[in-house]
């Protein structure tokens, strides 16, 4: 069995960088069988299976003087730093209309990562169709201290980025043996323990659990990020991150910068793109590979 796996990261307004690489792939119908999105790369991860092209660019950088959108007005007002109703109502169904019915026709699985607030485990979340799908993104791109809690069920979630930042493990897990990381930080990146901690055991100490795994977030991130160096290395998978460090934060208001990332990001798909085609494609039946693939399911 040759399968496929897209993984996603998140990374706020970083997402943008995302988005250029995801347009690429709709310019030029490259596809997968099966999608892992965190938080911004959910979001971003949405427009492309909608086949959207350009609508994800739009979305992040359309309104950003709109206080609706992402302000410390709607973070005191609304609890969220990004207006849940501007964010999953007025934009995807009034302001740029999101193609539901393209979605539901799509072939590609898709899923969500949310951390689960009373287990502090990752979940993932199988998006079938974007109506009820759309909270299980809001939930997966909800920031700690910056947003509300999102109930699914019963059960309370916030970013996903907090148990499962790139979800490799999961989809090679799932079957699929080759996978293409897009990532939002260059390849020196590194996160450091978190500064705000000490708020967040304040905010959140009925969530001990929730605590803890942001506590070690940093050590998981970065052993993550040893394991995608080896895999790549092995030719296991294919990544696609900025060639530089990124000066873009979370919150970025900055319309000029942003742009510049996300043409970064399409014109990283774009000098990858050959080696995205090989690596993508099926070894040929002559081929040692295929030899062995063939023997094996005899």
């Amino acid at each position: 069995m040759n399968s496929n796996g897209l993984i996603l990261e998140g990374g706020g307004m970083r997402g943008v960088y995302t988005a250029g690489v995801l347009d690429f792939f709709l310019e030029h119908g490259i596809s997968f069988d099966s999608c892992y999105a965190v938080s911004a790369g959910a979001c971003h991860g949405c427009s492309y299976l909608s086949g959207q092209q350009g609508r994800a660019l739009r979305v992040t950088v359309d309104y950003l003087e709109d206080k609706r959108y992402c302000s410390i007005y709607s973070l005191l007002t609304t609890g969220d730093i990004f207006g849940a109703d501007m964010a999953y109502n007025q934009i995807p169904n009034y302001l740029d209309p999101y193609d539901y019915e393209a979605f539901k026709k799509r072939k590609t699985n898709f899923y969500v990562v949310v951390t689960n607030c009373r287990t502090g485990r990752p979940e993932y979340v199988p998006v079938e169709e974007m109506v009820e799908g759309l909270l299980a993104v809001r939930a997966s791109s909800s920031l700690p201290l910056l947003s509300r809690m999102v109930m699914i069920k019963g059960t309370e979630y916030l970013d996903g980025g907090i148990a499962d930042s790139i979800p490799l493990r999961k989809s090679q897990a799932d079957g699929h043996d080759k996978n293409v990381v897009v990532l939002t930080q260059a390849v020196d990146y590194r996160k450091k323990p978190n500064k705000l901690m000490p708020f967040i055991r304040i905010k959140y100490r009925k969530y001990p659990a929730l605590v803890r795994q942001m506590e070690r977030r940093y050590q998981h991130y970065n052993e993550t990020l040893d394991y995608i160096a080896r895999e790549e290395k092995a030719g296991r998978i294919l990544v696609i991150r900025p060639g530089k460090p990124v000066n873009i934060g979370r919150l970025e208001k900055d319309r000029n910068k942003l742009m510049v990332l996300y043409r970064e990001g399409y014109e990283d798909a774009k000098a990858k793109h050959q080696d995205l085609i090989g690596f993508l494609s099926p070894p040929s039946p002559g081929s040692l590979a295929g030899k062995e693939e063939k023997e094996s399911s005899l």
